[in-house]
């Protein structure tokens, strides 16, 4: 076991969760601004890595209820796949559908406005991501997800 970071991919924001040493816990953290080139963005993500030891990148796939590609899904794998080349860490695309939703509703129920709080949502969102993936992984005994590179052959 090892730190996992999990990452919603927003046109403005990324939301970021992470997980406790042991990969039982899933921890909101602050959500990053995405900036104009995504390298920089990248960085970012990069010195939470080194910093925290993280063991492998999760992302948020955000394909439709349908199950159709949309420019989100093309926007967050192309982040992804960013990632994978400027990280020397495993980085896997895991399913997001309803995540937002889910994060969206947890924060409403706690009582907190969530048209106020969209920082707030993205890494919720993340949360959500990182508790799917790390209950998937607890109960297969395998990773979970997509690796990136499976996705583009890269």
């Amino acid at each position: 076991m090892g730190r996992k970071l999990a990452l919603d991919v927003g046109k403005a924001r990324v939301g970021v969760a992470m997980s406790d040493p042991s990969g039982i816990i899933a921890s909101p953290s602050n959500a990053l601004e995405r900036q104009r080139e995504d390298r920089d963005t990248v960085d970012q993500i990069r010195s939470l890595v080194l910093e925290h030891d993280i063991e492998a990148i999760f992302v948020g796939d955000p394909i439709s209820l349908s199950g159709s590609e949309t420019s989100s899904t093309r926007d967050s794998r192309d982040f992804a796949s960013l990632l994978r080349l400027s990280i020397g860490v495993p980085v896997r695309m895991i399913d997001e559908r309803l995540s937002t939703v889910s994060a969206a509703r947890n924060l409403r129920d706690s009582g907190r406005n969530a048209r106020s709080s969209k920082s707030m949502i993205d890494s919720a969102s993340a949360v959500v991501i990182l508790e799917s993936v790390l209950r998937s992984e607890r109960l297969s005994g395998e990773d979970a997800g997509m690796p990136v590179g499976d996705l583009y052959g890269s």
